[in-house]
């Protein structure tokens, strides 16, 4: 996609002007064509450092508050509603709040899912923030509340017909809530003993660097060999730990281990892990055993 007629040009030497468009700097010629890429003498001004710059915290800044927005997904607790209405007007966080599920939190501290709605606009009127929601029934609704929750997908009910509804509304979120990959805990579930679990196991990576990349690509850590995905779940902090063998020398190769659960800096039994951190701790397993070397025979 090349610059709009609405996009603001930055005059820069000898007749050019660039501007930010689909995250890259586009430059145009004195006569007003644009260019398919910045001449190189351009590239060596100030206005182009300068564009640069911002061009490179506004890429910062956006998977910043993708980041952020995944972290109250992730600890499943209440987001104070002067928060969004602080962030609303940034268009980078717009975008990524918008169309989001959300259910207002009571006093108590209890969400009402029977209240949750599709994000489309925060209002603040004599001091009062209000939330406008396309409900489950496709009306426009209204929400006030001080905190709002943006539930984790494995605890909404009726995934599956959400996810029809909101494609028969054509609604589509930037961040991942609904067509999040969810898995839930195995039936019937474990022994008290079983804390492991090894689906993902004895998977193969021709170098060691290849699944700590693939796992910090995704966001997730590396500590002491593991790939690590941290949740906070009924109050608790739960590390989901997946052995990836990562050690000094990132070029050999590597067979992956199991997937275990942490709470509060102990391993659960895999049938006492909730269901927010076994399906984060799953997503995370499989996504990084995906990329292993495939056999011949598999």
């Amino acid at each position: 996609m090349t610059a709009s007629a609405d996009s603001t040009w930055i005059e820069a030497p000898n007749g050019y002007a660039l501007t930010i468009t689909d995250n890259k700097i586009q430059a145009r010629n004195a006569k007003g064509k644009i260019l398919k890429s910045v001449p190189a003498a351009v590239k060596k001004t100030d206005t182009f450092l300068n564009l640069d710059n911002l061009l490179t915290w506004l890429q910062a800044h956006d998977a910043e508050c993708g980041a952020t927005v995944e972290k109250w997904l992730l600890r499943s607790l209440p987001v104070p509603a002067t928060v969004i209405a602080a962030v609303w007007p940034d268009e980078t966080w717009q975008s990524w709040l918008r169309d989001l599920i959300i259910q207002p939190v009571d006093e108590s501290g209890t969400s009402d899912a029977g209240a949750a709605g599709f994000l489309r606009d925060v209002n603040t009127t004599d001091g009062q923030i209000s939330f406008g929601v396309v409900d489950l029934d496709g009306e426009t609704q209204t929400i006030v509340s001080d905190e709002i929750l943006i539930p984790h997908p494995a605890l909404i009910e009726d995934l599956e017909d959400l996810r029809e509804f909101a494609a028969d509304l054509g609604i589509q979120q930037r961040f991942d809530q609904l067509q999040r990959a969810v898995y839930g805990l195995p039936v019937p579930l474990p022994d008290e003993s079983v804390t492991v679990l090894d689906t993902w196991a004895g998977a193969r990576f021709e170098q060691s660097r290849f699944a700590v990349g693939r796992a910090q690509s995704a966001g997730y850590s590396i500590q002491g060999g593991y790939a690590v995905t941290y949740i906070y779940e009924d109050g608790h902090l739960v590390e989901a730990q997946y052995w990836i063998g990562a050690g000094d020398n990132p070029e050999i190769d590597i067979w992956t281990g199991g997937l275990t659960w942490r709470v509060d800096g102990e391993t659960a039994p895999v049938r006492e892990v909730g269901p927010v951190a076994y399906s984060e701790g799953v997503r995370m397993a499989t996504h990084i055993h995906a990329g292993r070397t495939v056999e011949e025979n598999e």
